[in-house]
């Protein structure tokens, strides 16, 4: 703990006893925490009371005051006064021990005021706190659902977008398959028409090879007949024009027979 003294201008509230001269009120600073401590200059402290009263911690925290009081701008400046009190002191013939346990009196009353200060300031560290972290979780609150809120807006915007486009396309898929079914219908109906034409082409085909083996037995066999009938033509204008110059060759030669005979007979007669 930090101890800081300081003179002041009051008074002690506590005496040993009445022959005591007022003595010299200091501040003392202990744990963060300033409380008025009487107590006699440094060179009148009787040092037995000190050793009595005093813990270890507490000649630590005490060793600050003793140094202030012992330095030697303070001493010149309280020389006098020292002096005089010390005079006044061993006149008087203060008891040490009657000090001491005033001492202790007063620093246990400091201890005891020192923990009421250090519990209030506890309490009112706690209360302010606590309202603190209600302020700070009633924020918390109010900011985490307002961003739950804007986060739900969000999402049920997102999810009815979703839904929207997620139907026309249900709706699209539910098109396009019924497109499909019917260019599947369509494309069966002429597979359908595509094999019975080729059925039809396919007889069409069978007849038109049949005709024209038809056509072409029939030519041979007009062609055979042709022949033949023009052999028997041939032949039979053969014989006619062999004919021909048989009676040609017979009238050639009447004829002449009968011109013989004319001439012969207009020589004769």
């Amino acid at each position: 703990m930090n101890i800081h003294l300081s003179k002041s201008a009051f008074y002690c509230r506590q005496k040993a006893n009445k022959n005591i001269s007022p003595m010299s009120l200091t501040k003392v600073k202990i744990s963060h925490k300033q409380i008025l401590v009487s107590s006699y200059p440094s060179n009148q402290m009787p040092r037995k009371a000190l050793k009595r009263s005093a813990s270890p911690s507490d000649k630590e925290e005490m060793s600050p005051v003793l140094a202030q009081h012992s330095s030697p701008e303070i001493r010149d400046e309280e020389s006098p006064n020292l002096l005089s009190v010390s005079k006044k002191k061993e006149n008087k013939g203060v008891n040490d021990e009657e000090f001491g346990f005033e001492m202790k009196k007063m620093l246990e009353s400091f201890e005891v005021d020192i923990t009421k200060t250090l519990a209030n300031k506890r309490k009112r560290l706690e209360s302010f706190t606590q309202n603190k972290m209600k302020n700070s979780n009633k924020k918390i609150d109010e900011i985490w659902k307002m961003q739950q809120t804007e986060r739900q807006k969000l999402y049920d915007d997102y999810c009815n977008q979703m839904n929207i486009i997620l139907q026309q396309w249900d709706v699209d898929l539910n098109k396009s398959k019924e497109q499909e079914e019917k260019l599947l219908a369509v494309f069966k109906q002429h597979q359908k028409l595509c094999q019975q034409n080729s059925l039809i082409q396919q007889q069409k085909l069978m007849t038109l090879h049949e005709l024209h083996e038809q056509f072409c037995k029939g030519l041979k066999e007009l062609e055979r007949n042709h022949q033949e009938q023009q052999s028997t033509v041939l032949s039979e204008l053969k014989k006619e024009m062999a004919l021909l110059q048989k009676r040609i060759l017979m009238d050639t030669q009447q004829q002449e027979m009968a011109n013989v005979r004319k001439s012969l007979q207009s020589m004769l007669f």
